[in-house]
C-alpha cells in the first residue's frame, strides 16, 4: 500500500515529466518484461504508444550501425520480454490489433517442452539470490538435491511451444536467451559456448527465425560472455544495467528498466521514465529483476 502511494506522489510530483521529456527525449529507453497478462499488456501498451514512440530493436540496432541514417524518433522505446513464458502467446491478438514491435528472448532448451525455469522451482531452503553467485555446476548440484534437474518434464509447460511460436513469429521478433537461462559469469568457457552459441543455431535451425541478438539471463555477463555473442553473430546483447541508450551505446551492453508484470499505471510511468531505478541505484540497489524481483515487491 506504500508502494502504491509513494509511486502515485513520483508520477505527479513532475520528476516523471521532467525525466520522460527531457532526460528520455533524445535518448532510447528499453523496457523488460517476462509474463504479462492479456489485460495488463492492454493498458501498459496503451499508455506506453501515448507516451513514447515505440521502435523495434531491429531499427535501433540498424540506426546505430549506418552513419547515414543516424536519426530515430524522439522518446524512442523499444519493449522486450525475457524467457517466452506460455502466456506471450496471448498478446497476439493485441500486437496484432495495435501493430507494435516486440521482442522476445527465448531460452531455446526449454520452449517445446514441459521443463521448467529454474528460478520459477520452489523449496523452502533454496535460496535463489545465493544460486546466482555460485558456479554453475554447483547451482545444478544444490537444485539436483532438492529434485530439479534441467531436463525434468512437469505436468505443465512454463514456455511457449513450437506450433505457438511458429503462429508468432511474423509479428514478434523473436531472439535468444541462451538455452537453460544459466547465470553465464559463473559458467565454465565450454559451458558458456553452449548456452550462447547453441541457442542462436537451435533458434535458427529449429523455427527459421533470424536471431541477431541476445539478452544475458539475470543481466549478468562479462566481457568473455560478449566476446562469445560476437564470435557467434549476435548483432547486439541486452543487459538489465540501469540507463538509456544513445547510438553511441555499446550494442553488447545495452541497458534495460525492469518493470514488474503487475505494475498499475502508476508504477508503470514511474518505472518507464527510470526515476525508480535512477533513486534506488543512488542508494546502492540494483534494480529489481525477474521473478525474485517480482517476489519481492
Amino acid at each position: 500500500m506504500k508502494k502504491k502511494l509513494l509511486y502515485k506522489i513520483l508520477r505527479y510530483s513532475g520528476l516523471v515529466f521532467l525525466f520522460r521529456e527531457v532526460i528520455q527525449r533524445d535518448k532510447v529507453t528499453l523496457l523488460l518484461y517476462h509474463d504479462l497478462s492479456r489485460e495488463a499488456a492492454e493498458k501498459t501498451f496503451t499508455w506506453l504508444a501515448k507516451h513514447y514512440n515505440i521502435i523495434s530493436l531491429n531499427d535501433f540496432v540498424a540506426a546505430c550501425k549506418n552513419p547515414n541514417s543516424r536519426s530515430l524518433p524522439k522518446k524512442s522505446l523499444i519493449i522486450t520480454f525475457d524467457d517466452g513464458h506460455v502466456r506471450n502467446y496471448q498478446l497476439l491478438p493485441l500486437v496484432q490489433k495495435m501493430k507494435l514491435p516486440v521482442t522476445i528472448f527465448l531460452c531455446a532448451g526449454i520452449i517445446d517442452t514441459n521443463r521448467h525455469y529454474w528460478f520459477t522451482y520452489s523449496h523452502p531452503e533454496i535460496s535463489k539470490s545465493k544460486l546466482k553467485r555460485v558456479p554453475n555446476q554447483e547451482r545444478l548440484r544444490i537444485l539436483r538435491g532438492y529434485g530439479f534437474t534441467p531436463d525434468r518434464e512437469f505436468q505443465t509447460p512454463q514456455a511457449m511451444n513450437r506450433q505457438q511460436i511458429l503462429d508468432i513469429k511474423d509479428y514478434f521478433d523473436l531472439q535468444a536467451h541462451t538455452m537453460s537461462h544459466p547465470c553465464l559469469p559463473r559458467c565454465t568457457n565450454e559451458e558458456a559456448r553452449e548456452e550462447i552459441i547453441t541457442s542462436k543455431k537451435v533458434l535458427e535451425k529449429e523455427y527459421g527465425l533470424k536471431i541477431d541478438s541476445i539478452a544475458y539471463p539475470n543481466g549478468d555477463y562479462s566481457d568473455r560472455d560478449i566476446a562469445l555473442a560476437k564470435e557467434a553473430g549476435y548483432q547486439c546483447g541486452v543487459t538489465v544495467d540501469f540507463g538509456y541508450n544513445t547510438l553511441d551505446t555499446d550494442l553488447f551492453r545495452l541497458k534495460r528498466l525492469s518493470v514488474n508484470d503487475t505494475s498499475n499505471l502508476d508504477e508503470l510511468a514511474v518505472k518507464a521514465s527510470g526515476v525508480w531505478q535512477f533513486f534506488k541505484t543512488r542508494n546502492g540497489k540494483k534494480q529489481g529483476y525477474g521473478w525474485n524481483a517480482r517476489a519481492e515487491q
